[in-house]
């Protein structure tokens, strides 16, 4: 029931970054719940390993290719689910960022229940 709830909260987080941000679009509620659950899968098979590739750069760069990750996955979720659209590498870059922030903010909310 857990995985539940986080899959929720990171739907809900994807539409509050669309509602935020002019980079990104979600064309409906389906694609809100499929943009959460391809954030989850991407972040949970793909993201790993790239960090782990891309750990020299990381190191040089003390910490910030970090950024560069999360905007390189949140564009590949954005390319896997039909309607949802992210323009640009502004717009994964920062819908990285603010996805990431609100999603944290709803699971302290949430969780602390």
């Amino acid at each position: 029931m857990n995985w539940l709830l986080t899959f929720l909260l990171n739907a809900l987080a994807v539409v509050l970054a669309d509602r935020l941000l002019g980079g990104i679009y979600i064309a409906g509620i389906i694609p809100a719940f499929l943009a959460g659950a391809a954030l989850g899968i991407v972040n949970t098979f793909i993201r790993p390993v790239l960090v782990l590739l891309t750990m020299p750069f990381t190191m040089l760069t003390l910490g910030l290719f970090i950024f560069i990750i999360n905007a390189l996955t949140f564009y590949l979720a954005s390319w896997l689910v039909p309607g949802f659209y992210v323009y640009g590498f502004g717009g994964a870059f920062w819908g990285a960022i603010v996805t990431g922030i609100i999603s944290w903010l709803l699971n302290l909310v949430f969780r602390a229940r």
